[in-house]
């Protein structure tokens, strides 16, 4: 929770929006101007909300289908070729005092475009990772009502799944160009926060906070900084720490040269957070002024912050090279559980935070302490962190990059090398206070070929693994940063390499790889698993019947097969085959298929989470791929669907995330004395 400037900060997702297009590049012949009598709008202006997505108001105002139901998203497609104007007509709240700028604070655009004041163009944008802050003050009239346009350009043609990672240069996320769990609809529009704010120096540009506590000693200590715009004498700055009842715990004034260059407040008595099921989450207030010499405040922020220490430990038996992957919380071992993030919504800028938290609240539920936020995304809003401070669940966050299926090696060129870096630099800069901040990860299944013409996870050596980690190092050198999902020498774990020290971090598998495979091959594969951690693994598993039958448009419900459209949508995850070796048969009805996949993908999931598990402190977590659709998938590895309702395997994960690792361990050695007894040479 961060609240700068909060007088002289006006929200402008208040404001009436509109919405309108114009064909590409119609804009610069007299502006961007829908009413323009020497042309027409490609579409006319309809109500739009800020944040939100073009698609959404097309959708409210009747002019696109919804792409949810049947083959509807193909019938979507022609919005990315329309330029997008979203126009707001605005009078100032007052107008600007001597010395003061006034400034527009975008905390999130997709992607790429323009922002114009009365016509004029004040400003371009060009990621959508990022915030943007333009100086609007010299084309804003005081007088009169302004307006106010962002434009958006149009989106590249291709990002999805398959490709070439190296030439994924466009900062914009990558799923929704379709992976194997969405069709393509790809969201332009405004997905977080826009500001108007006025602005005077001096005043703080950045604010950095980080805690740690002691377990020994039950203290806590806080230490803070700042980045000035100017550091006139005379100015200082006051810090107030409250608890969580509203006491206070701690505080600290002094010049701001001095904060400047940093403080520290230690052996405060303080509260440690804990990750979900090892204990309570008690969040601080941190609050900072900034104030002259008459001590008049002249600048606020207030966030929340948890005490927490988190170090990392070689897992029993690993290889003396190995990564650390034991997670250790106030000198507490603990196992790593939980699921694999990604946007509630394909348009995550329509996606409310009450959405947000009901999906965080079913994995809190199920016993998960772990998120890992995938690369093929972009970071959440503050709101998505500030509930997972809460609710005890632990973010791994990684930077936007992410594999293509045919050649997964990140881009190296200094251009795209500059851009992630200040991507990686806001990331940090706008996150690393929050107390459930695991580490930052640079990506998702980065590999590199190597000497046999195969591929392997890339080293920590690649340029923009490099690049990226030294950011975290100069920005948050207590956090764990690992330069990609997998690492170590192995990317999926195999049978002939067991044994050999080479599964580090791995991913896979997401099924019995073959049809017909009975569920024992799979439980053999998990018994013999040396990973020292499973960042991602999972199964297929239908959607309820009801749900298919709701969002199936025109396409029939049956047969669920490459053949049949509405399942081909997401047909990675299809099982026909398998079911048919098993029983001999089609089946006879949509809810025996869903009934029997849903049982199969808890079967395999319960199974490979338990023996996981029981292998702690040999293993340290378990995240699987992946957690809940953001589009209503026939079929898919998620454990909740598209609605919100947990399916079978969420309440066997719930089993054995709520057990005990010593507990699982007792049972499953009990398991395997019982099954040599029964053999006939036990």
């Amino acid at each position: 929770m961060t609240i700068p400037d909060v007088e002289n900060s006006f929200d402008l997702g208040r404001q009436q929006w509109a919405l309108f297009a114009l064909s590409p590049e119609q804009w610069r012949i007299t502006g961007p101007n829908p009413h323009d009598p020497m042309r027409s709008a490609a579409v006319r202006p309809v109500d739009a909300r800020v944040p939100g997505s073009v698609h959404q108001a097309l959708l409210d105002a009747g002019l696109l289908p919804d792409w949810n139901h049947g083959l509807n998203a193909q019938r979507c497609e022609w919005v990315e070729n329309r330029q997008w104007f979203f126009e707001t007509s605005l009078a100032l709240p007052r107008p600007p005092e001597p010395g003061e700028r006034i400034v527009l604070h975008c905390m999130g655009l997709d992607h790429k475009g323009w922002v114009f004041v009365n016509g004029v163009e004040a400003g371009t944008f060009d990621t959508a990772f990022t915030p943007h802050t333009f100086d609007l003050t010299d084309l804003l009239h005081s007088d009169t009502e302004n307006t106010l346009t962002l434009g958006f350009d149009l989106p590249p043609r291709w990002l999805g799944h398959y490709g070439y990672t190296s030439r994924m240069t466009e900062w914009k996320p990558r799923f929704y160009f379709t992976w194997d769990w969405v069709s393509r609809i790809v969201q332009t529009g405004v997905w977080d926060a826009v500001r108007l704010e006025y602005r005077r120096s001096p005043r703080v540009e950045r604010l950095d906070s980080s805690t740690d506590y002691d377990p020994a000693t039950g203290r806590g200590t806080l230490s803070v900084s700042a980045r000035f715009d100017a550091l006139p004498e005379g100015l200082n700055v006051r810090l107030t720490l409250t608890d969580p009842e509203g006491a206070r715990a701690g505080e600290w004034s002094g010049s701001a040269r001095e904060f400047a260059a940093g403080v520290a407040l230690d052996v405060l008595p303080v509260r440690p957070w804990w990750p979900n099921g090892m204990g309570d989450q008690p969040l601080y207030r941190l609050s900072v002024q900034l104030l002259d010499q008459d001590a008049t405040e002249l600048w606020r922020d207030a966030r929340r912050v948890g005490f927490r220490r988190i170090a990392w430990r070689a897992c029993e038996d690993a290889p003396p090279e190995a990564d650390p992957w034991i997670c250790v919380v106030n000198d507490r071992p603990v196992f790593l559980q939980g699921v694999n993030w990604t946007p509630v919504r394909p348009n995550f800028a329509d996606a409310s935070d009450d959405l947000v938290r009901s999906r965080l609240a079913l994995y809190r539920e199920m016993g998960a302490n772990t998120l890992r936020a995938w690369g093929g995304a972009a970071m959440e809003r503050t709101d998505f962190f500030d509930a997972c401070d809460e609710m005890g669940l632990l973010v791994w966050q990684e930077f936007p990059l992410c594999s293509s299926g045919v050649e997964n090696t990140p881009p190296s060129d200094p251009a795209s090398i500059a851009a992630l870096r200040r991507i990686a630099r806001s990331y940090i800069e706008r996150r690393k206070h929050h107390a459930c901040l695991l580490l930052w990860c640079g990506g998702n299944e980065l590999m590199e070929r190597n000497a046999t013409g195969g591929e392997a996870p890339c080293t920590p050596d690649h340029p923009m693994l490099a690049a990226l980690a030294e950011v975290a190092r100069e920005l948050d050198p207590e956090r764990r940063f690992v330069h990609a999902s997998p690492s170590g020498p192995a990317f999926i774990p195999s049978k002939g390499a067991v044994g050999r020290g080479l599964h580090w971090d791995t991913h896979g598998p997401w099924r019995c790889e073959d049809p017909g495979d009975p569920p024992a091959s799979w439980i053999d594969h998990w018994k013999n698993d040396d990973s020292l951690f499973r960042s991602e693994c999972g199964a297929p598993g239908a959607s309820p019947a009801a749900l298919i039958e709701r969002y199936r448009g025109e396409l029939p419900a049956m047969p669920p097969t490459e053949e049949n459209p509405l399942w081909n949508r997401t047909s990675w995850w299809l099982e026909w085959h398998t079911f048919a070796a098993e029983t001999g048969r089609a089946p006879a009805s949509l809810d025996e298929y869903v009934a029997w996949s849903q049982r199969r993908q808890e079967t395999l999931l319960s199974a490979a989470a338990r023996l996981t598990k029981a292998r702690f402190p040999r293993c340290g977590g378990f995240l699987l791929w992946m957690g809940h659709d953001c589009f209503p998938c026939a079929v898919n590895t998620s454990v909740i669907d598209f609605e919100g309702a947990p399916k079978r395997a969420w309440h066997a994960l719930r089993e054995v995330f709520l057990t005990p690792p010593e507990t699982l361990a007792r049972e499953t050695e009990a398991e395997a004395e019982a099954a040599g007894a029964a053999r006939p040479d036990g």
